[in-house]
């Protein structure tokens, strides 16, 4: 499984901030904040997302998408789980593959492998086949909030904050 020990934590923190996230880094061997699996699984609070080294890049990008598709004035109130929604849950799977396309060495293909690693399940069997021919309303659920494109890609990535002159 990837995780951010093989990725680093530059490009991961610059897509995150585009989104309005800041990604925290958590020393190794310490409890993840926000963490609602535990163990290395990523962690949400707010707009923070937390993670280790040992944190697999996947579960970063769902912890992080689950921030993303909400509206900004309900991130604050976010605190480990952030939701209960099925349609939710589904879009975010399809999110977090697309985000992976975004980070340098990793892509959709080597997410949704990890996602069958950690032990997701689909009607379908793996995660690639759900987001191939299973995922219409998450596909859906995206393009309505102008997450997705109808070429299945990320859509109106956001634009890198402007960095700011240090005096």
């Amino acid at each position: 499984m990837l995780t951010l020990a093989d990725t680093g934590f530059d490009a991961p923190t610059a897509l995150l901030a585009r989104y309005g996230l800041r990604l925290v880094r958590v020393a190794d061997g310490e409890p993840i904040p926000g963490s609602y699996w535990g163990e290395c699984e990523a962690g949400i609070i707010g707009t923070d997302v937390f993670a280790r080294a040992d944190t697999p890049v996947h579960s970063l990008l769902h912890e992080a998408c689950h921030l993303i598709v909400l509206p900004p004035d309900r991130r604050a109130a976010v605190h480990t789980d952030a939701t209960d929604s099925i349609e939710e849950e589904d879009a975010v799977c399809v999110l977090q593959a697309l985000l992976g396309d975004e980070l340098p060495g990793v892509g959709r293909t080597r997410v949704l492998a990890d996602m069958d690693a950690w032990g997701y399940t689909f009607r379908l069997g793996s995660a690639a086949a759900y987001f191939a021919g299973d995922a219409d309303s998450a596909w859906q659920w995206l393009a309505a909030r102008g997450l997705a494109d109808p070429q299945r890609r990320c859509a109106r990535l956001p634009a890198p904050p402007m960095e700011t002159a240090v005096a």
